[in-house]
């Protein structure tokens, strides 16, 4: 029987000397590059746009494909766009790495003409696709958080790692974009985010349910990981919840559970889905928080091999590199309990979430719940 590897998401005094970092207070060289973008390793920093007349946007930049995390540098930026008409749009770029600069001392990414700068209170991002434009500026309503040190450690010697960090939880954002020769004005909320690591997620994850939603006054930032099987499905909680601009708790005093209901198989990736996941939390007030994410529909289904060059496609079939991406549309409740009686209920009922599912194809639930 094979001897199962530690895996740690760490939150002692040692981790975080470590890494450098210290315990509830984020600086700002944190959400710089934190990677050599070099073979082996990964990273890219996230946004995402809510508008107020129903326009959705995600602008991500990367150091490379993070698929291909064996290969050099290669920075890649994508824009997608929703339009209120339910219109998609997708554009990217992939700007010659000598046009390129990624600093350490703070989020200072530049690829081309595209580019995100910020301090962890205001960000302004610019894309400037052949199809889109878009100039965004975002200004924090919730100041940066991590949970614990922000990173996973895999390896009874911590040799590997996967690392999140997000800097706007929430934030205010207007936006200048062109779209075939439209141009939108527009205001709403953002978030960003940052993530990194020194190994494929493939190799060291099973699966993931994350999530976040702004539900009336509160937001919520959710995530249950299960890692992989020579990792023991050791499963791990990250977990924000705030209300209005106050952070009210996070998973760092360990009283999440995680309670998945109606699991069915999805007829395309043949993996195990839930189409009710719950977090229950306790925060240091006594209450306790229920938030429940209710599957209406999907809004994608991919496999990741898709995003590969053509030539690797067949090759990563074959060798069984079937991992998939959904991402769901339902509702999501906030159900506030004091002394086990619901006394606030709030309910929002265009939120998205994800399952990142890394296992191969077929029922493989992996850990039995």
């Amino acid at each position: 029987m094979k001897s199962i590897l530690r895996s740690l998401h760490a939150d002692d005094d040692l981790h975080y000397e470590k890494l450098g970092i210290k315990r509830n207070i984020i600086q700002q060289w944190e959400d710089g590059m934190r990677t050599t973008g070099g073979r082996d390793t990964y990273e890219w920093w996230y946004s995402d746009f809510s508008f107020s007349d129903g326009t959705k946007l995600v602008i991500v930049f990367y150091t490379k494909n993070p698929v291909r995390v064996n290969a050099d540098l290669k920075p890649l930026v994508t824009m997608e766009l929703t339009l209120p008409d339910g219109r998609e749009f997708y554009d990217q770029v992939t700007p010659d790495p000598d046009k390129c600069s990624f600093s350490k001392e703070s989020c200072r990414v530049i690829c081309g003409e595209s580019s995100i700068i910020g301090d962890l209170t205001k960000y302004d991002i610019v894309f400037r696709g052949p199809k889109m434009k878009a100039t965004v500026s975002l200004v924090n309503t919730i100041p940066a958080w991590r949970s614990q040190t922000g990173t996973i450690f895999f390896g009874n010697d911590d040799e590997y790692y996967f690392s999140w960090l997000p800097a706007t939880p929430e934030g205010i954002a207007e936006a200048e974009i062109n779209v075939e020769g439209e141009e939108l004005h527009l205001s709403g909320s953002g978030y960003h985010d940052h993530n990194w690591g020194n190994i494929s997620m493939f190799r060291l994850m099973h699966h993931w349910y994350w999530g976040r939603a702004r539900i009336g006054d509160y937001k919520v930032i959710s995530s249950w990981i299960t890692a992989g099987e020579k990792y023991g499905y050791n499963e791990f909680d990250i977990f924000m919840l705030a209300k209005g601009s106050e952070i009210l708790g996070d998973n760092s005093n360990h009283t999440l559970r995680f309670v998945p209901e109606d699991e069915y198989i999805d007829e395309n990736t043949k993996k195990p889905v839930y189409g009710k996941v719950i977090y229950e939390y306790e925060p240091p007030g006594g209450e306790t928080y229920r938030i429940s994410f209710i599957r209406k529909d999907d809004i994608s289904r991919e496999f990741f091999y898709q995003s590969l060059p053509k030539g690797l496609r067949l090759f990563a079939k074959l060798a069984g590199f079937l991992g998939s991406y959904q991402r769901f549309r339902g509702t999501a409740i906030v159900e506030k309990l004091e002394d086990g009686v619901t006394s606030e209920t709030v309910m929002e009922e265009s939120a998205v979430w994800e399952l990142m599912y890394f296992g191969k194809a077929g029922a493989d639930k992996g850990p039995i719940r």
